[in-house]
């Protein structure tokens, strides 16, 4: 029976010869349409092989290549409705810009820019100028330097101040966050030398004194990122690290993780301490990122001593690790919006959502539902209830905020198939799953998300229901 239905799925010259495949002709390139046609027929063979029921009228084969040559044709990074809650969301691309760094980015990819040039000398510059002031006013150093991301900013101070000599980390702070990143490991990359004091859960400041030779090049205090030690613990402070790095004359170095760069004790969000705080402390150079709490583009920042700095600025590594001029000028732009905190927690997002009261994260759920329910067909109900969000990409792991979640019934489909058709509407939109239920947490979602939330959510009712709302 099988092969009967085989012989029935037609050859690629007779499908391009169909009437109705004479606009598609027209419209596509030859080698990409070919590429489509035997996609979707192959596709079929399959499905006729494993048992499956297949429609090989000319309309549906016509409609599946058509399909076929809309998702060739479509960009694979898109656009996609965070309804997860979580802030930071590594996954989707973490902290989504301000329109001051979009504005920056447009300006800056529509041609030449002074990226390597002096205006003054009409000499060659350097691209770090144009946000080194920026980091030094906001953070209290006196230098600073942008690489790539965290990670790199990492490697570039390892290696610059302790390859082939010690470098001494409470056991308690040899962290991994996502996707395999290692402390231990990155510090082998870097050809320094791990050297480990102190218990999991307590390191005392006779630990590190205890671990200081002549072979000691480095102090490095880790940010725990994803994870907390409660109970029985105790950890040096970088003011008790940075007095002994003076009596031994060795630098201290703090990874400060996501980077903070305003006190959000202010916001009720206490624990996480800023990066004027550590280099105030007595921190030679802290090292964090630029697309987590600081809600701009994916960056390392080196920010520290003058004399610590300036031999990361002539490094071989420094080269592969830099900043490309579009992200230079996302980070530029965000860091401005610093120099006013008001402006700062209201137009970078990651700020605005992670300091958002839970009344008015309510109040606005209630607009979203009203905007939606008027919107969307019969078949989708929507419902909302209390839930909290989380800040993710490795910061403030104990922080729950409350939120409001809108719950999403689409006749009897179950949640997992909204899930699925969601994920995979024209604008993917991504939830959670909790006790049966598919949710949306309103605290995530950005206002320019919702027309294509309602487009996507009338789509999935249309699929879901075969048209009967």
């Amino acid at each position: 029976m099988h092969q009967e239905i085989l012989r029935q799925i037609p050859k690629v010259d007779r499908v391009l010869a169909w009437e109705r495949m004479a606009a598609l002709v027209a419209s596509h390139p030859r080698p990409e349409l070919l590429a489509a046609i035997r996609s979707v027929l192959e596709r079929l063979r399959v499905a006729v092989r494993s048992g499956a029921s297949c429609e090989l009228s000319e309309d549906n084969i016509v409609s599946l290549v058509n399909v076929e040559l809309d998702q060739r044709g479509a960009p694979s990074l898109r656009n996609v409705v965070n309804g997860t809650g979580v802030v930071i969301h590594t996954n989707l691309g973490r902290s989504p810009l301000a329109d001051d760094a979009e504005e920056a980015i447009r300006r800056a990819s529509r041609g030449y820019s002074n990226l390597e040039f002096d205006l003054s000398s009409g000499e060659r510059g350097t691209r770090y100028v144009h946000v080194e002031g920026l980091v030094c006013e906001l953070t209290g150093a006196e230098a600073a330097l942008v690489v790539n991301n965290n990670a790199a900013a990492v490697i570039l101070a390892l290696s610059s101040l302790a390859q082939g000599r010690d470098a001494i980390v409470s056991r308690g702070e040899l962290v991994e966050i996502g996707g395999s990143f290692r402390i231990p490991e990155v510090m082998l990359q870097s050809g320094a030398h791990l050297v480990e004091v102190g218990a999991t859960n307590c390191t005392h400041a006779r630990d590190y004194r205890a671990a200081i030779n002549d072979a000691t090049a480095l102090l490095l205090k880790v940010h725990t990122s994803n994870f907390a030690m409660v109970g029985f613990t105790a950890e040096v402070t970088v003011e008790e690290m940075s007095v002994m790095g003076r009596e031994a004359g060795v630098p201290v170095m703090v990874d400060a993780g996501s980077g903070c760069l305003i006190d959000l004790s202010a916001y009720g969000i206490a624990g996480e301490p800023t990066v004027r705080r550590y280099l105030a402390g007595g921190a030679d150079v802290v090292t964090f990122s630029g697309d987590k709490l600081l809600g701009g583009p994916q960056a390392g920042i080196i920010a520290g001593r003058r004399d610590i700095v300036a031999p990361m600025k002539r490094h071989p590594l420094l080269r592969a690790l830099r900043m490309d001029k579009l992200s230079l000028a996302a980070l530029e732009a965000t860091l401005r919006l610093y120099r006013d905190e008001w402006r700062a927690v209201r137009d970078i997002p990651t700020l605005r959502m992670l300091t958002a009261l839970p009344a008015d994260v309510s109040q606005r759920a209630d607009r979203i539902l009203g905007m939606l329910r008027r919107r969307l067909p019969k078949a989708v109900i929507l419902l909302k209830h209390k839930g909290e969000s989380s800040a993710g990409g490795g910061s403030l792991p104990l922080l729950r905020m409350p939120t409001s979640l809108i719950e999403v019934r689409i006749g009897d489909a179950s949640v997992q198939q909204i899930e699925q058709s969601l994920r995979q509407a024209s604008t993917p939109v991504v939830g959670r799953i909790h006790r049966d239920r598919f949710l949306l947490d309103v605290r995530t979602i950005l206002d320019h998300d919702l027309p294509g939330l309602s487009l996507s959510l009338a789509e999935t009712a249309a699929s879901l229901t075969g048209g009967n709302q």
